[in-house]
């Protein structure tokens, strides 16, 4: 079971919290209906225990104080009104409990004004980082060893994730979702969650050491290859042959670093061009099939259906409904 921690700050924004847990529980309960079983204990923990007034006026209780928080897979820190130099003041144990949750492996996402938090901790100095535009002076005044993207909405650094707006963390949440569940389960929680197209995740996201979350560097560069071949007639023997693998431990290896066997790695990455295309592109549902490295429409049609629990044909009358809708 994966632990997720959503931390709790006093005059917090509730969006940056709320939104992210209600997505990863829909994206449990779809896991669920389709036959995964693979539950995630999500806890909320403020520094002390106690309530926490958010800027809307509600109030939440916590979980468990941050000191009795377990150490977790996934960690979000939320937004602060403006100006998150109140609360950073009187977070010294929460930067403490952040570098340790770093250190343990654990991803982290920050959304505006929050991502000061990491920052604070140093666990941003030299990597890139974005926050919310209003912010943009002070951050770059306060953490000058910081690399902030302003043209960015999203930037990731190996396991820390920052998200200049809410929309963009979204955008980080169902890119973890599929992480975490594969992309039927992220496709399902995308179209329910969002009333408009929403980019690929890598498309929008400045990133340094995203390829992956493992350290498997000729694997790294196996996937690297993988999506710059992906349209063309692919033997995995010879994929094998041309990184000085025999079949069975380039199998064994991928597996092991990616969750995925190199075919179910390389049509996932079909499948997501696929959908670009069905998207953006006006090539017929047979001429993309091509594109993407199939000649047997019967197959890429159920493949795409098992990835995205829809027909090609049905994705693209979804997504250009939502473009194109006229009022009436």
């Amino acid at each position: 079971m994966r632990t997720v921690t959503f931390l709790l700050i006093d005059q917090m924004l509730a969006t940056g919290t709320v939104l992210p847990l209600e997505m990863l529980r829909g994206a449990e309960s779809r896991a669920r209906v389709e036959g995964e079983a693979s539950p995630l204990r999500l806890l909320t923990a403020s520094l002390d225990g106690r309530p926490v007034s958010t800027r809307s006026g509600f109030s939440f209780t916590p979980d468990v104080a941050l000191a009795d928080a377990p150490d977790s897979d996934l960690v979000y820190i939320p937004a602060m009104w403006r100006n998150p130099r109140p609360a950073l003041k009187r977070s010294g144990p929460l930067l403490q409990w952040l570098r340790r949750q770093a250190e343990a492996g654990a991803a982290i996402s920050a959304v505006g004004t929050g991502v000061c938090f990491l920052a604070e901790a140093g666990l941003l100095d030299g990597k890139p980082a974005t926050t919310h535009w209003h912010y943009f002076e002070r951050f770059t005044a306060d953490y000058p060893r910081v690399k902030l993207k302003r043209q960015y909405f999203i930037t990731q650094a190996d396991k820390l994730f920052c998200a200049a707006s809410v929309n963009a963390l979204a955008d980080v949440t169902v890119y973890l979702i599929r992480q975490l569940y594969g992309p039927a389960v992220a496709s399902h929680v995308e179209r329910n969650f969002s009333h408009e197209i929403r980019r690929p995740f890598e498309e929008i996201a400045y990133s340094e050491g995203a390829v992956r979350l493992h350290p498997d560097e000729e694997i790294v560069q196996a996937q690297t290859w993988l999506k710059e071949h992906c349209s063309e007639e692919i033997r995995l023997s010879e994929v094998a042959s041309h990184f000085d693998m025999s079949v069975r431990s380039f199998n064994r290896r991928f597996k092991l670093a990616t969750g995925q066997t190199p075919l179910q790695y390389l049509q996932n990455v079909r499948v997501d061009m696929a959908r670009e295309l069905l998207q953006s592109s006006n090539l017929s549902v047979n001429e993309i099939a091509e594109k993407v490295g199939y000649q047997d429409m019967g197959h890429f049609t159920a493949l795409f259906k098992k990835f995205l629990s829809t027909t090609p044909s049905e994705y693209r009358t979804t997504v250009r409904a939502k473009l194109f809708r006229v009022n009436t």
